[in-house]
């Protein structure tokens, strides 16, 4: 299994997944999990895209097989960030094709703007910008506290796959996954985010950026998906037809083909 020592407090796990031919040298896919969530949430994925990219997944800090951090460490987009750089120098790869689900989606954001000269193109799957005074957060926080993570994550688990639609087993192994987080951390990285916007961040971000979610959540949530794109500096919205929930894990085939017709409108510019 392979890990690689961050610092003294993180030896973060990641896998490095590459079938392209052995005579080319691929550009790299980095795939970033959300809160409460850990690498193998991106099995899927992996297949479409390592045949023609090396495909960097990885454990944050604090979830899935990676170290937990001591009491009173500084959580932040920017040290998540710093966490990635770290794995992306010991791993010799100098810019990124960089993919992210929800929270990391909203790392990636943090990391093209802190550290441009390392991204090729950004992709925020059903991913938050702002999370001040949005009364979800504070709510999770209030039931992992008083329930505990599993609790908080059967409650929140149906909009997560697609209702109705997604196979039980699916569901029931998603639950699973997220409830092995620690419950210090989900209580301190979502104390931490309940501060964020980066409402005035996104002009600022120069890296093309493509907004990827479910055509129900483009149709309710504009405000996340359409507003998102457009206060990018340059951002556009794909919202997969016929789709509802976590679109990344409920139709990651389609949303690999929509990443990838971004990619070629990207190099046909």
């Amino acid at each position: 299994m392979p890990f690689a020592k961050i610092d003294d407090t993180l030896e973060m796990y990641y896998e490095d997944d590459n079938f392209c031919d052995p005579w080319r040298k691929p550009e790299t896919v980095v795939l970033h999990h959300g809160n409460a969530k850990n690498a193998r949430l991106w099995y899927a994925w992996v297949p479409l895209l390592s045949r023609q990219y090396r495909v960097v997944r990885l454990d944050a800090r604090g979830f899935g097989r990676s170290s937990v951090p001591p009491e009173g460490y500084d959580w932040s987009l920017s040290n998540f960030g710093a966490d990635l750089l770290r794995l992306l120098d010991l791993l010799e790869v100098d810019k990124v094709h960089y993919i992210g689900e929800t929270i990391g989606g909203t790392i990636g954001l943090q990391f093209a703007y802190d550290h441009p000269e390392r991204v090729q193109t950004l992709t925020a799957c059903t991913s938050p910008f702002n999370f001040a005074g949005v009364d979800t957060y504070k709510d999770h926080y209030k039931l992992v506290s008083e329930a505990g993570v599993a609790a908080w994550v059967q409650k929140t688990a149906e909009r997560r796959l697609e209702p109705g639609k997604s196979d039980p087993a699916h569901h029931q192994w998603y639950i699973e996954q997220m409830s092995q987080t620690e419950k210090r951390v989900v209580l301190e990285t979502l104390a931490y985010l309940v501060t964020q916007d980066l409402t005035d961040l996104l002009p600022q971000i120069k890296t093309p950026t493509l907004v990827l979610a479910s055509e129900q959540n483009a149709r309710d949530n504009p405000d996340r998906t359409k507003l998102f794109a457009e206060k990018l500096a340059d951002g556009r919205l794909v919202a997969i037809p016929g789709t509802s929930g976590y679109v990344q894990h409920s139709a990651p085939e389609e949303c690999v083909l929509a990443w990838r017709q971004f990619l070629g409108e990207i190099s046909g510019r």
